[in-house]
């Protein structure tokens, strides 16, 4: 019986709520974690989960030892970044947050080039729009966009900021004509995103007025959907300029209103603060400000 690894998994199933949610995370399968559960409990002769077919809870006795087993875990953790400490080259793995837009664009080139250049380390790259507490969710690095709190555990370094655009496809501005300020947007079929607040995606007219309504073809919480419908021709397009770079540099896309933009968001790229950084953080740092520092 492999009792770290079987509290590993014990420990995964407790905060995830399932067994199904902690293979997935695990990449295993539902059964294995049933196992390894199954051999903790008997080795132990208590009972550490109730489970049901909908739902399963810690007993007491589960409680107890699952915050033994995070600390011993927590211990085993520390022990293996000494070792790792020791090599010069980076190694190992690194998790990294990074918001979807932009991490399925610029971060994700940024790790790709970093794979490629340190190939004995993992990335496991999670994109995801809810905040995330790096130390408590045990991520190495991650990209945040908007102003931040100030932390004497984080350090922050500025990465490019991030710009919306506004484009649409050759087809749809020959046959809809170029709108040439905002206010001319309320002619013109503009994609939507769901997650906008009614009325307020899109830049107000320099006048003050009211941004104006216009027919709206398509609404979704997706970017990746939007520039779709654009690049079909289906409308003026509003998303981030990562996400749209590569077409308006093939163009399959036409930038419109540049001067009408928001003001770019400051991004930033955050880590823990560590007088001896591990190699692999300390290379994905300089990786990431040289693709995509300021």
């Amino acid at each position: 019986m492999d009792k770290l690894r079987s509290m590993e998994v014990f420990a995964a199933a407790a905060e995830a709520g399932s067994f199904s949610a902690c293979a997935d995370a695990l990449g295993l399968s539902a059964v294995m974690v049933g196992k390894h559960v199954g051999q903790l409990e008997r080795h132990l002769g208590v009972r550490l989960l109730q489970r049901s077919t909908r739902r399963q809870s810690l007993t007491e006795a589960g409680h107890l030892f699952l915050e033994e087993c995070r600390q011993i875990l927590e211990r085993v953790r520390k022990a293996e970044t000494v070792a790792e400490r020791l090599h010069s080259q980076p190694r190992g793995r690194l998790r990294v947050s990074a918001p979807v837009t932009l991490g399925e664009t610029a971060v994700a080139e940024a790790v790709s080039a970093y794979l490629l250049r340190y190939p004995e380390v993992t990335v496991e790259l999670v994109l995801d729009d809810a905040f995330t507490d790096l130390i408590a969710d045990g991520f190495d690095a991650a990209v945040r966009i908007g102003a931040l709190a100030s932390s004497d555990h984080l350090v922050a370094r500025p990465l490019r900021p991030y710009r919306m655009a506004i484009c649409a496809a050759p087809a749809y501005l020959a046959q809809a004509g170029h709108p040439r300020t905002l206010a001319e947007l309320a002619g013109h079929r503009c994609l939507n995103h769901l997650l906008w607040p009614q009325g307020m995606g899109w830049p107000a007219p320099e006048d003050g007025a009211a941004v104006p309504k216009s027919s709206a073809p398509l609404a979704a919480n997706n970017g990746q959907a939007l520039r779709r419908a654009a690049l079909a021709g289906c409308g003026v397009v509003m998303q981030p300029e990562v996400l749209l770079a590569a077409d308006i540099a093939a163009g399959l896309l036409v930038p419109l209103l540049e001067d009408a933009m928001p003001v770019p968001r400051p991004v930033h790229l955050l880590y823990p603060r560590d007088p001896r950084p591990l190699p692999k953080q300390a290379c994905f740092v300089d990786v990431m400000l040289e693709k995509m520092g300021a």
